[in-house]
């Protein structure tokens, strides 16, 4: 049946392996891994996602090996350790049953953390020193030794990723955790190399997609996900121009970046005043790279059951593929309450979508 969603279910190339469509499901942190170990009903999860339709899953974020990687609690899932990493074996397995494609994201919080998180008194750590009003640590600031240690164990993941199966590797570089601290003058106030300009600021991450690009083969993917907006302030900005931005991600290309996962609140808004352009066309203008677009589809308000076909999210998407503004768009919470969100678009069975509910983040539905 055609419907005037098919430019969303054209095939795609992501390295070496082909995807059947190009809707994407989002990373999306659910804490359903008792011990940060992902059981069967972790591998269940994506295995629907992947049989409801999606082209390709971009897991939760996972845990790099280092002790302050967890803002939260020790039901986040690990990417590190043999009991992890045969969850993870299982979920890969699952979703290439299904006929989908899997990469994990690759994730440290940094000075999001807080002592006690995740049951251990470690303070978070990020590119300076926080503390609290009555003067307790919160955050340290990371040696340059113990910088290099993070590096490699995002790259030493990355082999991970690629010897369990995985079809690429997605690195965190958004929303305010570690690599975003290191990015952003606001946090990132050193001056020893990691610290200062744009250039200086974007070392660490730079650092970390070389160790990651050179722990895989050539052809697999590695992506890299960044946003303006930061947990806690959407107004916040990385960058406050084009320039900018080509400054921000030609070196970025450079170190190996293959795909850009470009996360916004609404992926269909102008990235800077004097432009129509999105964050995601602006980033596909500079670079020429794959992007993937995510921020707000198929969230629209409406009333009574599913989704109208001229839904504004809807209707976004569709006008975004013809101007090519992005290659690939990802769903978050539309996929966290119905599974089967991708099989019923592609099919035009827009009203049988259920809508999504917060309730829907206290299951693994």
């Amino acid at each position: 049946m055609s419907t005037a969603f098919d430019a969303l279910f054209r095939p795609a190339p992501f390295g070496p392996a082909t995807l059947r469509n190009r809707l994407v499901m989002a990373p999306m942190t659910r804490e359903f891994s008792p011990g940060g170990i992902p059981g069967g009903d972790v591998a269940d999860y994506y295995r629907r996602r992947a049989a409801g339709g999606v082209g390709l899953i971009v897991t939760e974020g996972t845990l790099i090996d280092h002790p302050a990687a967890n803002a939260y609690s020790d039901r986040v899932p690990r990417f590190h350790g043999a009991d992890a990493l045969a969850g993870w074996q299982a979920v890969v397995d699952a979703v290439h049953e299904a006929g989908g494609h899997v990469i994990p994201q690759i994730w440290h919080t940094g000075a999001v953390r807080v002592p006690g998180a995740s049951g251990s008194p470690e303070p978070g750590c990020g590119p300076v020193e926080i503390r609290d009003a009555d003067g307790t640590l919160r955050c340290r600031a990371l040696p340059r030794a113990e910088i290099g240690a993070i590096v490699r164990a995002y790259g030493e993941a990355a082999a991970q990723a690629e010897r369990l199966g995985f079809d690429g590797v997605e690195i965190h570089g958004a929303h305010g955790y570690l690599i975003d601290q290191f990015m952003r003058a606001a946090s990132n106030t050193r001056r020893d190399g990691y610290g200062g300009s744009l250039e200086e600021r974007l070392r660490f991450a730079l650092e970390v997609v070389n160790a990651v690009r050179g722990a895989v083969a050539p052809s697999f993917p590695v992506v890299f996900r960044f946003s303006q907006w930061k947990s806690g302030d959407y107004a916040a900005r990385l960058v406050d121009d084009p320039d900018g931005l080509a400054r921000l991600l030609a070196p970025l290309v450079d170190a190996g970046v293959d795909v850009f996962h470009v996360s916004t609140r609404h992926f269909w808004k102008p990235a800077f005043a004097g432009s129509p352009r999105t964050l995601a066309a602006w980033t596909r203008h500079l670079t020429g790279k794959p992007v993937i677009a995510v921020g707000g589809l198929g969230l629209d308000a409406v009333d009574g059951p599913g989704l109208p076909a001229d839904a504004p999210s809807l209707r976004h998407m569709v006008e975004g593929f013809v101007r090519g503004d992005f290659d690939f768009i990802a769903a978050g919470r539309a996929l966290l309450a119905d599974a089967e969100w991708g099989n019923k678009l592609r099919r035009g069975r827009l009203n049988r979508i259920r809508r999504f509910d917060a309730k829907h983040l206290d299951t693994l539905d």
